[in-house]
Formats: C-alpha cells, structure tokens, sequence
C-alpha cells in the first residue's frame, strides 16, 4: 500500500502533494466489496529508488547518530517527491554500521544493520538501536559489503545510491577504496559521501576523491551540531491525525501484533528527537512509500483483493475473531476509508506546514547536516536518471 522541523530545502517543498493515497474509497462504503477492491496508486514494480546508508559508529560519531536519527523522516519524504514517467517508485533504505571496537576484526568492524527493505519502522528501530563504541573505520570495505551483500535491482530506471558519512581518512584498510567504489558504479551505484569535519581536511584524506571516483557528491558537515527545528501552527493538527491513522492498522499474522507495537515504538522514537520530528513522521506514514502489506490487513488487501480469502482464523486479531468473511471484508473496508479520510487532512495541512517552513526558511542561513546533503544530493542524482520532482 501503498520534525520542530529540521530546516529543510525548499526542493522539498513537494514532498507534500502526494497526497490520498486511496481513491474515494470514503463514499464507497455503503459497498464494503467496491470499497475493498479499490486500491491505492502503487509503485511501479519494475522501479526502485534504494537508498543504503553507511555509518562510522565509532566514538566520536554520537552527533551524528543523532542527526541520522532527526533526519530520516524527511529523508524520506524528499525521496516521496520523485516521479518516474508520472509514477511513484518503490523506495528501499539498507543502514550498515562500521568503524565500531564492538565489532569483529574478522568483519572489519563492519555490520549489516538492515538489508534494503521498504519496512521503514524497522529501519527507524535499527537506527535508534544503534549505539558508538571504539574505533577503526574502513571505508573500503563497507563500500565493497553494501555493494556485494545488499540486492540492488537492474535496469536504467531505478536508482542506486550510497551514502557514507565518517571523519576518518578514507583510504584505510585493506580494501582499495578507489577498486570498490569502481566496482560499484559499474553497476550503476553512486557513491556520495559525507565527510564529518573541515572541507579541506575531508579532501586531503580522500573523503572527495571517493564520491568523485564514485560519480557521486562530496559534502563535509558537523556531526556535532544539533539538528535546528522550525515549528509550525499545523503541527498539533498532524500530531492528532497520526494517532488516529494507528487506529485504521489492523494486524494480522504471527507478526502481527508486534509490528503494530512497533509502529507505536517508532513513533516515540520519533518523538523523542523533537515534536517536529515526530510530525515529519506523520507526513511520511501518510504516504504510499509507508508500505506495511506484511502485517497489516488494510495494505495487505490493497495490494491483493483476495487476500482475506487466505488468512487463516488464528492469524487474526482479536477484534476479527469469529467474525464472518463479509463482516471482515466490511471491517477492513471501514479502516481502508478512514485511512484514506486521514491521509487527505494530513496531504493538505503539510502542504500549508511545509510552505510555512520555506517562508522560515528564507530568514535563516541553511545548516549543513546529514539529512540536507543527502535530500539536497538525491534531488540533484534523481534529475540525472530521467526522475522529475512532482511540484
């Protein structure tokens, strides 16, 4: 199926246009069947964009830990504004960490947190979860895991992108950096990276050279400054509305109940960086790309109309138990449309909250943080591979 905020380029001010993401499903209900059977705009299954972010977890990276954390969201949202021949693409995020002591040597210090996944509640729990400790950073050799390990998709359409962000030198290790950043962009994988430091130390220690080499884009930020946060008069509203869009999920399967826990998790979690954050999260739930088809029966029928008639009795939740298959199909339909009502008042007060944010924004200088150069490079990338970004 299908924060404060940070101060946010004003590319992104169409990350808010998507949109409902189910059509007039609302005055259909007095048809639970037609209801059920419409669904919503899905992504092109021939097109990604995969997004893999690789992180230097060692000792003197808690900041930017942190700003990983305060930014996903919107890294999220900036992702929702590309098109691709008038059509969402499916989007994966993968997290690798490196350069942390609690790591084996054998690994070079080096872990796959999550694969490529379109599961964006288990990539905000992995990011939360992460935690700095030692350190020997090897920029080769995360480059060359992500590329060889994470399964990225062929063909000219979709979009592969790596972004790495340390403060060490980044021809350490035994892995040639320059060999696995080649290897990666002969299978059309664009290397950025994001140096945590002074822009001129980032280029003598290589930090350029790998995203030059890598046909990618060079920043350089500091990782220990905090995330700035603009509020805004429609925060409170979307606050409300996500709490009432974690009612419309219903789960279903062994997993079922522990994602929709999850979901509330990440939602404190969120809400834990600063309120903005936890509002850039409402934002992104109310779109496609927030895609929870593995436990969720409202996505799951979206995405299969006869799913229902698959789901065995003990996958259900409680509130579906002993119940008839046309009173589920009515239940489910009932969700679908309160989905669908919610998503349209959170699509229209971000629409008037990010114009808000870029009229703020204007009176401020632009921070340099994780979540701007990556937003502000996938626009750039994005413009390259044929993507336009919907206004």
């Amino acid at each position: 199926m299908r924060t404060k905020i940070v101060y946010i380029s004003t590319l992104l001010a169409s990350t808010l246009t998507f949109g409902s993401c189910h059509n007039n499903k609302a005055e259909n209900l007095a048809n639970p069947k037609v209801a059920v059977e419409k669904t919503i705009e899905k992504p092109l299954s021939d097109n990604k964009i995969q997004v893999a972010i690789l992180l230097d977890t060692s000792n003197s990276m808690d900041g930017l830990i942190e700003q990983a954390k305060s930014r996903l969201w919107n890294i999220v949202n900036t992702l929702t504004t590309l098109k691709y021949e008038g059509k969402t693409p499916e989007i994966e995020i993968g997290l690798y960490e490196y350069g942390n002591d609690g790591l084996s040597s054998a690994s070079n210090y080096i872990r796959q947190v999550a694969p490529l996944t379109n599961d964006l509640d288990l990539i905000s729990e992995k990011l939360f979860a992460l935690r700095t400790n030692g350190g020997e950073e090897y920029c080769g050799a995360v480059i060359q895991d992500a590329v060889k390990q994470l399964t990225w998709k062929d063909g000219n359409k979709n979009m592969k992108l790596v972004y790495i962000a340390g403060n060490e030198p980044f021809n350490q290790g035994n892995v040639n950096y320059k060999e696995a950043v080649k290897n990666a962009f002969q299978q059309d994988i664009y290397i950025n990276t994001i140096f945590c430091g002074n822009h001129e130390e980032g280029i003598r220690t290589f930090w350029q050279d790998g995203a030059i080499t890598g046909n990618g884009k060079y920043f350089n930020i500091d990782s220990n400054e905090r995330v700035r946060y603009i509020n805004t008069p429609y925060d409170d509203e979307i606050t409300l509305y996500n709490q009432k869009i974690n009612e419309t999920y219903v789960s279903y399967g062994r997993k079922g109940a522990e994602k929709k826990m999850n979901q509330v998790a990440q939602d404190a979690n969120a809400e834990s960086v600063s309120k903005a954050n936890y509002v850039e999260r409402s934002v992104s739930k109310s779109k496609a790309v927030y895609k929870n088809e593995s436990w969720d029966l409202v996505d799951k029928v979206s995405e299969d109309e006869k799913a229902l008639d698959q789901i065995k009795s003990e996958e259900l939740p409680a509130e579906l138990k002993g119940k008839s298959k046309a009173e589920i199909k009515t239940y489910v339909a009932q969700k679908s449309a309160e989905r669908e009502k919610i998503q349209k008042e959170i699509s229209v007060l971000a629409k008037k909250r990010q114009a808000y944010i870029d009229s703020e924004m204007k009176k401020e200088k632009k921070q340099d943080d994780l979540g701007n150069a990556i937003a502000t490079s996938i626009i750039e990338l994005a413009q390259k591979k044929g993507y336009h970004v919907e206004k």
